[in-house]
């Protein structure tokens, strides 16, 4: 994630990645190119483990609308203590994104989402969720940055707890080499009656062409109610010119 990579100029030839981070960009990737995003995160939380393999379809329709559809393709999730485990689909999400371009480095962003509920109950609550994400993106120099603010409104709930929650997110990434590329992010939540999650990620990209970008990196929580700590890495390729 290096800020070539996310550069506001036309190239009609390169992907936008929105991997590694939490924070999405404000851009769309190249009009009708359909782009792929795809890989592994694995994660602890206290005595629970969990892998998955998260997947990510962006098709622009112009330079200001688009679509994501992603979810999780695979979820083994096992329970150290009683030994139990859960496999199967992931929850399915649904965007519809709009992007502001303002000029050659700063845009803004917004995106509508809705959770489709294909997990079984062991893996996903089994109802619908709907979001709004509101995005800042700017390049300094050689530094780019994604801000993120957005709230969700949970289909299924504990009796005690708000319905909406708040997330906040800001992601740094620099160039390192012609190829290689850093990301730092800060990232957390909030909803009344559950505890607060916060956490620090750092990851590596490696762009091998303009069509082609790979990343590895680590999260650590910052909370008690975060995961103690997360490996990922991934992919994004073109797979289809449609028009």
């Amino acid at each position: 994630m290096t800020s070539s990579v996310y550069a506001f100029a036309e190239d009609e030839e390169s992907v936008t990645p929105y991997r590694p981070s939490v924070s999405n960009p404000a851009q769309l990737p190249v009009a009708g190119q359909l782009e792929l995003e795809y890989g592994g995160l694995f994660s602890k939380t206290d005595g629970t483990r969990r892998n998955s393999l998260p997947y990510l379809l962006k098709l622009a329709f112009n330079k200001e609308w688009g679509i994501l559809l992603g979810g999780e393709a695979y979820i083994s999730q096992k329970d150290d203590a009683s030994g139990m485990r859960a496999r199967g689909l992931g929850d399915t999400a649904l965007v519809l994104k709009r992007a502001f371009l303002v000029d050659d480095t700063t845009a803004f962003g917004l995106e509508l989402g809705a959770k489709i509920p294909t997990a079984k109950d062991t893996l996903g609550t089994g109802k619908a969720d709907y979001s709004i994400n509101s995005i800042f993106s700017k390049d300094i120099n050689k530094v780019h940055m994604d801000a993120n603010l957005n709230l969700t409104r949970f289909g299924a709930i504990d009796v005690g707890t708000a319905r909406t929650q708040t997330g906040l997110s800001s992601s740094f990434s620099i160039p390192v080499t012609e190829k290689w590329g850093a990301t730092a992010e800060l990232s957390g939540t909030h909803r009344n009656g559950v505890a607060n999650t916060a956490q620090f990620l750092t990851a590596a990209t490696f762009s091998a062409s303009k069509r082609l970008t790979i990343d590895i990196g680590v999260a650590r929580g910052l909370t008690s109610a975060s995961p103690d700590w997360s490996l990922f890495t991934g992919v994004v390729m073109p797979i289809a010119k449609l028009w």
